[in-house]
């Protein structure tokens, strides 16, 4: 089990440019695509990005409470603090006509892969989460509409789980709850198997998470924030001898995507990964970052936190106030979830971030969260306050899908490469 403390004091004495990933020795797991905020037809569905920010606000709203439980205040970061929670029906756009009706994407996934839990297994399509640390799947005993097409654990059907004591329970936005028991299993994912692995079969779960594709999350980021206070998947796959480097990459395109497990594919980008030393507790956080539109850098020294479970990129509403002013004809949206538009006809192809090594861009297409008039389009950036920091920003898979990521327990850093 990896335990955090330990990992800060080494992030101290970790070079930028280390090189700490093991080739060729992990495993595979390919991705399909999980729910976007773009339709088919290249429109903002609105109501959806403003249900995203709603989800990802109390995600780490709960990440926070986990993190106070399990370290202490002292483990925040300058400014955090846990936010109210944030409520869909207050934040909801108004229903309006556009010049094109939306369509409903649920069947469009994106990231999600396959994973087996129990003996024999029981398969499950999963949301891989680096900014959560807990896996859960919803039960046989979830009987609740939201649960109705999703496949489900059965603890009868499985030899090798064990009921456990406590509660597993995270609140969402619109008044429920994602919640259940807590076992120890065997689980599997792309031949990496783990015993004894913590885990819920929860027995409700949230409306915003039933029409989902996926039938669960599982979490790759530190035990630190970890809601049921064990070791999460990958760190018991080290710990066990599964994996034999503590480090996994990310893949996210619209095609080819993939996570691997125990190293970084090499096949898939080029040249050398540039590491950063994590700061943050809990988070895979890394310091010392600049947000530039060409040549013009527009903020710099803010933390990031590398998030794959969320689209958005987030940062502070004056710090991304800021930024837009760059960006020509841009101008607030909405200010309740912290959208900008800008002229479609000039989608900015130069927004990077950078962490004093290479300039990393995020491509037109990215940055472009779809229309919302014939001349409007959304920027992949929003100005919200999560409660991380008031000099954190968050970035999501609108950042990702533009290079290789990645995550080293190992040597305590988050790096970036070239996609081939």
């Amino acid at each position: 089990m990896f335990i955090q403390a330990g990992l800060i004091t080494l992030a101290l004495l970790l070079p930028t440019a280390a090189s700490p990933v093991s080739e060729g020795l992990g495993a595979r797991v390919p991705f399909e695509r999980r729910d976007g905020v773009t339709t088919k037809e290249g429109w903002f569905d609105h109501k959806r990005a403003t249900q995203m920010v709603v989800n990802d606000r109390n995600k780490h709203r709960q990440n926070l409470i986990n993190l106070e439980r399990n370290l202490g205040r002292s483990a925040f970061n300058e400014g955090a603090a846990i936010m109210p929670l944030a409520n869909f029906s207050q934040m909801a756009p108004p229903d309006k006509r556009q010049a094109e009706k939306l369509t409903d994407e649920s069947n469009d996934q994106y990231w999600a892969g396959a994973i087996s839990i129990g003996t024999p297994g029981q398969n499950f399509l999963i949301d891989f989460d680096t900014g959560s640390a807990d896996l859960w799947v919803p039960s046989v005993n979830c009987t609740s509409s939201y649960c109705s097409k999703k496949d489900k654990y059965s603890p009868a059907a499985s030899s090798s789980g064990a009921h456990k004591g406590g509660k597993f329970s995270i609140q969402y936005g619109d008044g429920s709850t994602v919640s259940g028991p807590v076992y120890t299993e065997t689980v599997s994912v792309a031949g990496v198997t783990v015993k004894n692995q913590y885990f819920s079969p929860v027995d409700t779960i949230s409306p915003s998470f039933g029409s989902e594709a996926i039938d669960g999350i599982l979490g790759l980021a530190f035990p630190a924030i970890s809601n049921l206070q064990k070791s999460p998947f990958f760190n018991t796959a080290k710990s066990q001898g599964a994996v034999k480097s503590g480090v996994f990459g990310f893949k996210l395109a619209k095609s080819g995507s993939e996570l691997y497990l125990g190293g970084t594919d090499s096949s898939l980008y080029t040249g050398s990964i540039e590491y950063h030393s994590v700061t943050g507790s809990g988070f895979w956080q890394i310091s010392g970052a600049s947000i530039l539109v060409g040549s013009q850098t527009v903020e710099s020294g803010f933390q990031t936190i590398i998030d794959s479970g969320t689209t958005i990129i987030y940062g502070p509403p004056s710090q991304v106030a800021a930024f837009y002013q760059a960006i020509p004809g841009a101008q607030l949206y909405d200010s309740q979830s912290g959208f900008y538009s800008f002229p479609c006809s000039s989608t900015p192809s130069n927004v990077a971030f950078s962490w004093g090594g290479s300039v990393w861009t995020i491509s037109a297409a990215n940055f472009n969260l779809g229309r919302v008039s014939l001349t409007q389009c959304i920027g992949a950036i929003a100005g919200q306050d999560l409660g991380l920091g008031s000099n954190t920003w968050l970035l999501g898979d609108s950042f990702m899908k533009n290079v290789y990521s990645a995550f080293s327990f190992d040597s305590n850093s988050v790096g970036f490469a070239a996609l081939k």
